[in-house]
């Protein structure tokens, strides 16, 4: 094997277990046999196109069989899967599209149309494929030839994958991972010291990584990530084809599909779930088989990690703090009768710097940004001033800053306090929306909360927050007061605003610049 290639890797779980079933969807179940030849036909596709080595594909599509299908397929070409977000409007599709100089996209057919408007604005260098499912996309397979798609080499760990983020500020930037470096950090995050075993030796030995359901979008890093490592280790992926969160499908999802572990994001996803398991039709389920739910890319409550510890005995809770340039740490619990850590654990690859560059001071009560070492992206695509910015050398090592500031307690460990792109200067006091956010969703009356800086003559910024209310409540005193106990008084929101439903991004974090424009008009109005 030529470096760690999910290509490479997920040929070999074909040879060796190819009646071994690798992705669920629906009534669709694909064994890594299946699952080779489609993305084998799909290589044929792309390669009579003039895709090949280095060249970008990129998938625009929900949780179904035909996301990890193309990955699959880009890989063997030595080509490099672009993540594209299915809601993006035309001129965010044609800014990606035209970045990455996609040769190929595999996209929904339904979004043809739009797909359409966005490669008319990119231009028509270099010539792209469109490729829809559920349109042309089964009876391009169907007329591929059998056996191997022709390759200029194998799969190579320095091969390139894109994952494009949304960010909070400015538009989407293509993450640029060696296909190595990112195999391996998700491994090396939980097993640091080690390196996966040889995946034909452990098929062999009957080895079987545990079934997953990712709830959250594969367009979503997280979902991608530990998506692949399970086929990397021979198990199954669960997927859902649906665009809303549906979370009583999810709990009958586990129980059907004996799921072993969930992956989520935060809270967005964490209280339906907590809240959909009151449901009579959910009540009744069998879901002892789930024995981890995984959090990556916002707050997750302690109140809510609790309950959900509680109703469901037996079950591990990973909260990961990550983004697409980098893993940085995570904390996990178990429902032992401790207390749910409001922390993560102090590594030895992670430090918290000071705007000057120095190391935060345990306990000195002071904040920093997050850094983190070990195996990074090579940078962002077309964008050195971003790089710099988000790759700093200190002390001879080379660090991600994705931008998350913290406070490093009087133990060592590490408290979050929100992203900094995020952040609201009040008065010229620091406000990170995040840690005002999970307080207020501990109201009774609150659904769910987001927090925003207003434009204010007289703080800069005013702390404003936007409430989605339970049934039966209304925005009263009392949420004021909740958040006067627990918050210091400058970073309590000044205006409450109730809202039917707070905007997310495709992944369920809250949209900000959305919310900001919300909060605007409803404050004019």
């Amino acid at each position: 094997m030529t470096g760690w290639s999910y290509a490479t890797t997920w040929e070999t779980l074909a040879r060796e277990v190819p009646d071994r079933l690798a992705v669920v969807c629906g009534d669709r179940r694909l064994t890594f046999g299946a699952l080779d030849r489609r993305a084998e036909r799909l290589a044929h596709v792309l390669a009579a196109h003039g895709t090949g080595a280095g060249d970008a594909v990129a998938i625009s599509l929900a949780n179904r069989p035909e996301y990890l299908e193309a990955f699959f397929a880009a890989l063997k070409l030595g080509a490099a899967p672009v993540n594209l977000n299915y809601q993006y409007v035309a001129a965010e599709l044609a800014h990606v599209l035209g970045d990455c100089a996609a040769r190929a996209v595999v996209f929904h057919a339904d979004a043809i149309d739009t797909m359409r408007d966005a490669v008319a604005m990119v231009g028509p260098a270099p010539a792209r494929l469109l490729l829809a499912v559920d349109g042309d996309y089964e009876a391009r397979l169907a007329a591929a030839p059998d056996g191997p798609a022709p390759r200029a080499r194998p799969p190579s760990g320095d091969d390139r994958l894109f994952l494009y983020t949304g960010g909070t500020t400015g538009r989407p930037k293509g993450v640029v991972w060696r296909v190595e470096d990112y195999y391996l950090q998700g491994w090396e995050a939980a097993r640091p010291g080690t390196e996966p075993p040889d995946p034909a030796v452990a098929m062999r030995a009957g080895k079987r990584a545990a079934t997953l359901l990712p709830a959250s979008p594969l367009v979503h890093a997280t979902a991608l990530g530990m998506a692949t490592a399970t086929l990397n280790g021979g198990g199954t992926v669960v997927l859902r084809d649906e665009q809303r969160l549906d979370a009583a499908a999810l709990w009958h999802l586990v129980a059907r599909e004996r799921v072993a572990v969930m992956s989520i994001v935060g809270e967005t996803f964490a209280r339906p779930l907590l809240d959909a398991l009151d449901l009579d039709d959910v009540h009744a389920l069998a879901l002892s088989s789930l024995r981890a739910i995984v959090s990556s890319g916002m707050a997750f409550t302690p109140a809510t990690k609790q309950a959900l510890l509680d109703r469901l005995p037996g079950l591990t809770i990973v909260d990961t703090l990550g983004a697409s340039e980098a893993m940085i740490t995570r904390s996990t619990v178990t429902r032992d009768g401790a207390s749910v850590p409001t922390t993560f654990a102090a590594k030895e690859n992670v430090r918290v710097l000071t705007d000057e560059g120095r190391d935060v001071v345990p306990g000195s009560g002071e904040d920093g940004v997050l850094a983190v070492a070990g195996r990074l992206p090579l940078g962002y695509h077309h964008d050195d001033a971003a790089t710099a910015r988000m790759f700093r050398e200190v002390d001879g090592v080379r660090y991600a800053t994705p931008g998350d500031r913290a406070r490093v307690l009087a133990d060592g460990s590490i408290e979050l306090l929100g992203r900094g792109s995020a952040c609201i200067n009040t008065g010229g006091e620091k406000v990170y929306p995040e840690e005002v956010e999970q307080v207020l969703r501990g109201h009774p009356a609150v659904l769910d909360a987001a927090v925003v800086g207003v434009p204010d003559a007289r703080w800069g910024e005013m702390v404003t927050a936007l409430v989605e209310v339970a049934p039966g409540c209304t925005i009263d005193d009392s949420l004021r007061e909740h958040a006067r106990d627990h918050l210091a008084g400058y970073k309590v929101p000044k205006r409450f605003l109730a809202v039917d439903s707070l905007p997310r991004t495709v992944a369920g974090k809250p949209d900000y610049r959305r919310l900001r424009a919300l909060a605007l008009e409803l404050t004019h109005a």
